[in-house]
This record gives C-alpha cells, structure tokens and sequence, in this order.
C-alpha cells in the first residue's frame, strides 16, 4: 500500500494533484491548513481513501468539533495522524512522540513547520513530516506499507516528480 501524506496546502492544490495522478496512491492523509484542500481532493479522487485532520489555520475554516489528532489504523499499521500545533513541534518533538508511543502507533505524521523530515527512531517508530504541498513549498511524503509493517517513508519534491 501507497499512502500520500500532504500538509500545508494552504489553498494550493497544483502540486497534490500532479501526484496524486503520478504516483496513484492507495489512500491519501492531509494534515491541515486548509483542510478544504483535502475536501476538494476527496470530491475529485472518491475511489480514494482520504484521512485528514484540521490546522491551526483551519480553526476558524471548517467545523471546530472536528478532531485535531487522529489515531488511524491503516492496513494493519497505526498512524498518529495531527497537524502538530498543539504539540508545538516548532520548538521540540518530545510532546509528540510521547503521546505517539503512549498510543502504541507505528508511525506519527505531523505538519506544521512547512519542513519535511522522515526517519526511524531507534525504537522503531517512524516520523514523518511531508513539508508543505503548497506555496510555501513543494514536498510530500510517501509511506508505503506491506503486510502490516511500514516499509519505507520518503520526500517527494517537485523536482522529483518529473523523473517518476
């Protein structure tokens, strides 16, 4: 399984939806600011799975009861799915990783700083942060995942998207 992980679209689509055609993947996650941007994906994708939760810019743009964190179980693998404001992951991590392992998750997705980070802790949890699809950047993350286990994560750039 393929899984899109997009953040910080921010109004602008462009560039999600050349992957999404590219890269076909099996399910997509949105991680807020501008969670309309995963709503509009969602009507023109539909026989795509999409998983999203709101931003910090999202708060007064969608439904306030809509949830911040989302613990999502996706082909036998747990997400901890958050924008990562709350968390305030400008400054550090360690609130979200904590709470990530608190919820036994396989991997902890998260947004916010517009920078793109993907890794494997030593205890095996994966971090991913796909950096900002939209006008402050131009990356996204791919996870892919067999058999219960996550393979692999990686950053996709639109520079990357012409050699695919």
């Amino acid at each position: 399984m393929k899984i899109l992980v997009l953040s910080d679209s921010h109004g602008s689509r462009g560039f999600a939806r050349r992957c999404i055609e590219a890269l076909e993947p099996d399910a997509i996650i949105h991680l807020g600011d501008y969670y309309d941007d995963g709503e509009v994906l969602r009507e023109e994708y539909p026989q795509i799975p999409m998983y999203q939760v709101p931003g910090n810019c999202d708060r007064y743009r969608c439904n306030p009861d809509l949830p911040e964190i989302l613990i999502q179980s996706v082909s036998g693998v747990t997400l901890y799915v958050t924008h990562g404001h709350r968390h305030r992951v400008k400054t550090h991590l360690g609130a979200l990783l904590r709470d990530a392992r608190a919820c036994g998750a396989d991997a902890v997705l998260y947004g916010h700083t517009h920078q793109a980070d993907c890794r494997q802790e030593p205890d095996g949890l994966w971090i991913l942060n796909p950096g900002s699809c939209g006008c402050y950047g131009g990356s996204v993350g791919i996870l892919r995942i067999r058999d219960g286990m996550i393979l692999d994560c990686r950053i996709l750039r639109e520079r990357d998207l012409r050699n695919l």
